[in-house]
């Protein structure tokens, strides 16, 4: 697998769902066409744009501009940025100015932001008036590899991640690949760790090739688009085959139970980014497999190695604030993944490794087991 020589085209990904099929268009300057392939789409549409304060300031005109020059009217929705937005609140706050702006049931909302602001988004217009469909322009690495694909929408309860939500799908979505040059370089980090989920969980040639061509994705060469299609194509096929989470669309968890119970430690807060505590939970996902027997020390420091070599966190001790309390607590930690969605009538559900490249759902884990291992990876 290489990377092309320059950029390419536009590139398409269909999300195969039947009659709620829709495309990721990807590329470079996509952004511009929003307007008129909303306006194909839904012709005679009105929309309401949701974005946070800092994508506001890069994109929230150009946005604007796409949609008046298709002659759609839209209003502006802006909320503060980061998962302190993705509350209770912060889904009041967006669901009462949808309604001020009249948006009815076949007009579009359309999510602009990182994952949040899709998460937040797409949850508001799943309950305004019992369904509004939405579009998704994603502006973050990893809403465009993840949360942007798939239609999982939701908010954060103060027990836990995403624990209230709706499973409704976009009807487009826009992947702006130069939108991600605004990105500081601790957010675009915290993204890839989702690009180098795919690899690890089912595709070790792709893998392989991140490990040679992150560079290249990370100066916003042609590896990055090529990374992204390849990270969309893998979660849309996915997603066609288990929309609902009922089998192997567990798998894209890899990382997240973990991952989000050390972002519940550290109360939701810009301490771990949750890419940054996906890492995190892949490399002790993949130790843990390790330890089990399931694969071996050497790829489980092969997965450790990677995500380090591009400057994200792999361990616990490097969380911000790691000796506080709750987050340097085994029992602590794994009360908060007894909240995790994937528990099943009060047993752990793991993603684990049979090889990198190979996951499997792991069912009924011995809870025994999992708290020594968290204690002794404390203990350092």
């Amino acid at each position: 697998m290489t990377a092309p020589l320059k950029h390419s085209a536009d590139i398409t990904v269909d999300v195969a769902l039947g009659d709620r099929a829709y495309d990721i268009v990807i590329g470079r300057g996509v952004l511009q066409s929003l307007g008129a392939r909303i306006a194909a789409l839904r012709p005679g549409v009105r929309t309401a744009i949701v974005t946070d304060r800092t994508v506001a300031k890069h994109w929230l005109e150009p946005t604007e501009q796409s949609l008046a020059e298709a002659g759609i009217p839209t209003s502006r929705v802006v909320v503060e940025e980061g998962e302190i937005s993705k509350t209770y609140a912060g889904l009041e706050k967006v669901s009462e100015a949808l309604i001020a702006a009249r948006i009815e049931r076949n007009d579009l909302v359309i999510a602009l932001g990182g994952g949040v602001v899709g998460d937040l988004a797409g949850f508001a217009a799943a309950i305004l008036r019992r369904g509004v469909d939405f579009v998704q322009v994603p502006t973050s690495l990893l809403a465009q590899v993840d949360s942007s694909v798939g239609g999982k929408t939701g908010i954060n309860s103060p027990q836990g991640k995403n624990l209230l939500g709706a499973f409704h799908q976009p009807v487009l979505v826009i992947a702006d690949t130069s939108v991600l040059d605004t990105l500081s370089p601790r957010q675009f980090r915290a993204g890839y760790a989702e690009v180098a989920k795919y690899g690890v969980l089912g595709d070790e040639a792709f893998f392989s090739w991140l490990e040679s061509n992150h560079a290249d994705i990370f100066s916003g060469g042609a590896a990055r688009e090529h990374a992204i299609a390849t990270s969309c194509r893998a979660k849309a096929a996915i997603v066609s085959r288990d929309e609902r989470e009922n089998g192997e669309r567990a798998l894209l968890n890899l990382g997240h139970t973990f991952g989000h119970a050390l972002e519940a430690a550290t109360g939701f807060s810009d301490r771990l980014f949750h890419g940054e505590g996906v890492s995190v939970g892949m490399v002790l996902a993949a130790e843990f497999s390790a330890k089990l027997g399931m694969i071996s020390e050497a790829d489980a420091a092969r997965v450790e190695r990677h995500l380090a070599s591009v400057g994200l966190p792999t361990h616990l001790q490097d969380i911000a604030g790691f000796a506080q309390e709750g987050l340097a607590d085994a029992d602590a930690l794994m009360a908060l993944m007894a909240q995790d969605k994937k528990v099943k009538r009060g047993k752990l559900t793991f993603i684990l490794l049979q090889a990198v490249g190979r996951a499997v759902v792991a069912n009924d884990v011995e809870p025994a087991l999992v708290r020594d291992f968290l204690q002794q990876k404390l203990s350092g």
